[in-house]
């Protein structure tokens, strides 16, 4: 076996009927996952309802068993019911995206409006005070609960478990492209074990990036179903027709495949992304994005709500960073210092100092040691940076007092890193459409490397978010947020 070669998780399959499908292993595990998800949310949910039909019912002991302890039972039959109707335990999305959270979150809302709908019907007036603290605490027990599973699962991913294995098919540029980004990102559980181009060959031969290049575009189908492989990734190639596509979706009927196709006219993904039957022809419908109504002004309301909680409970360590900062070097705790937000405004940003009083007056004799990317200037190590100063910007503590900024309006917890003046007078027409949202305390590129990104990276990253903007996207990013904080990637 040649070095970075991957070999195949499945048993070969020589010799057995090209038209005879192999159950591939790695549906295992996924089965195994799924059960586990299952038997998670109805533990999960019958824990809640339990402890909380006991505390109502300890009060009420009379009517335990007809009030608490049937609305109790109701409810654990409620939410797994939408749950499944919701398809939230589907294995396509478990694991994957904010897709998972969302789902989760649907189906936790309709059990609330089929709960309070009931109540309304049967008059009763136990409902209302059992919507309000049995459903939130089951869908704060239930998703922490979930993201512990993913934790779990990205983490035997990482160790080259539970991967879906990928037989990628287009371009050898395209394919190349599909390998690195599986290669970088293994949480999201893709390998791509083998390969099919136009003419059967790759760029180093018989092998791409290390993975054997096993045919033509044109028997992907008979390898599929000669191999077992989990996912059909399809990458742009001219090959690829219409009628070819379709053929190709025909012949996989009756595989265990998941076929895949690569967008090739934009990077678009989340709610704006549709698919529409027009006159018989499927059309994927791209809407516009959308930059004020009613989504971004519970996003404002979420946003200030939010600073304020943590600036309340911030408070202690915010005091005592701010003592030590000024006993550890000459100058004031606080840093201030103008940023550019949305639609080109200029504000004041507030952090604590982690530099030398007069850092800034020092910036022109370091320009030609500058490590930063495209318009940023960093140094990894910044000797104007003080003792204290890195152990605040190693885990973003230097940061808090942004929340001030949040609080006022001029920033949102979750954005586009806010530029400067400078920066931003230097941005071209696309990557200004980053000011067309409040930049934010933290987002997509805080949670991906930081200071590690390239700048085409960092960009790609917040243009992505001020496209494709929800408000389940901001809950996931604000939740690996903290991870990312812990371990200090990129930060410096």
């Amino acid at each position: 076996m040649r070095q970075g070669e991957l070999v195949s998780p499945f048993p070969s399959a020589r010799g057995r009927p090209a038209n005879g499908a192999v159950s591939p292993p790695a549906i295992e595990w996924e089965q195994r996952y799924r059960r586990t998800v299952i038997i998670n949310d109805t533990v999960t949910t019958a824990f809640v309802v339990a402890a909380i039909g006991n505390f109502f019912g300890a009060r009420d002991a009379a009517n335990w068993h007809e009030k608490w302890g049937i609305l109790a039972f109701g409810t654990e039959l409620l939410v797994l019911g939408a749950l499944a109707v919701s398809r939230a335990w589907t294995p396509a999305v478990l694991g994957q995206g904010a897709e998972e959270f969302r789902r989760l979150g649907r189906s936790l809302f309709a059990a609330t409006v089929v709960l309070a709908l009931g109540g309304i019907a049967l008059t009763s007036r136990n409902i209302k005070l059992w919507i309000f603290v049995a459903i939130p605490a089951i869908a704060v027990v239930t998703m922490t609960s979930r993201y512990v599973l993913r934790l779990w699962l990205h983490r035997q991913r990482k160790e080259g478990r539970c991967l879906r294995p990928v037989l990628a098919a287009g371009s050898p540029a395209t394919v190349r492209d599909l390998i690195n980004r599986t290669r970088k990102f293994p949480h999201l559980g893709w390998r791509v074990d083998a390969v099919c181009t136009t003419d059967g060959r790759g760029i180093d031969g018989d092998q791409l990036d290390g993975v054997p290049v096993v045919g033509r575009l044109a028997d992907v189908a008979d390898h599929v179903r000669h191999d077992g492989y989990r996912v059909v990734a399809v990458t742009p190639d001219p090959h690829w027709s219409p009628d070819r596509l379709q053929r190709l979706a025909w012949n996989l009927e009756g595989s265990d495949a998941e076929m895949i196709v690569a967008p090739v006219l934009m990077e678009v993904a989340g709610p704006r992304l549709h698919v529409d039957a027009v006159l018989g022809i499927p059309l994927l419908r791209v809407s516009m994005p959308t930059f004020s109504g009613g989504r971004h002004a519970v996003k404002g309301v979420v946003d200030r709500m939010g600073a304020a909680i943590l600036l309340v409970l911030f408070a202690p360590l915010m005091v005592f960073v701010a003592l030590t900062v000024m006993v550890d070097s000459r100058g004031g705790a606080f840093y201030r210092q103008r940023r550019v937000g949305k639609d080109g405004r200029e504000f004041t940003i507030v952090k604590f100092r982690t530099m030398v009083a007069g850092a800034d007056r020092a910036r022109d004799a370091l320009a030609d040691r500058n490590e930063g990317a495209g318009l940023l200037f960093k140094l990894r190590q910044d000797p104007r940076v003080t003792r204290v100063g890195a152990v605040l910007r190693r885990y973003s503590i230097d940061e808090l007092p942004q929340l001030f900024n949040v609080l006022t309006g001029s920033m949102s917890l979750v954005g586009p890193r806010p530029p400067l003046p400078e920066e931003s007078a230097a941005y071209g027409p696309v990557i200004r459409r980053r000011l067309l949202v409040k930049p934010g305390l933290t987002g997509l590129w805080q949670i991906s490397g930081r200071s590690d990104l390239s700048w085409e990276e960092a960009v790609r990253l917040d243009l992505r978010y001020v496209e494709d903007w929800s408000l389940a996207l901001d809950t996931v990013i604000l939740w690996k947020t903290l991870r990312a904080v812990l371990y200090g990637q990129g930060a410096y």
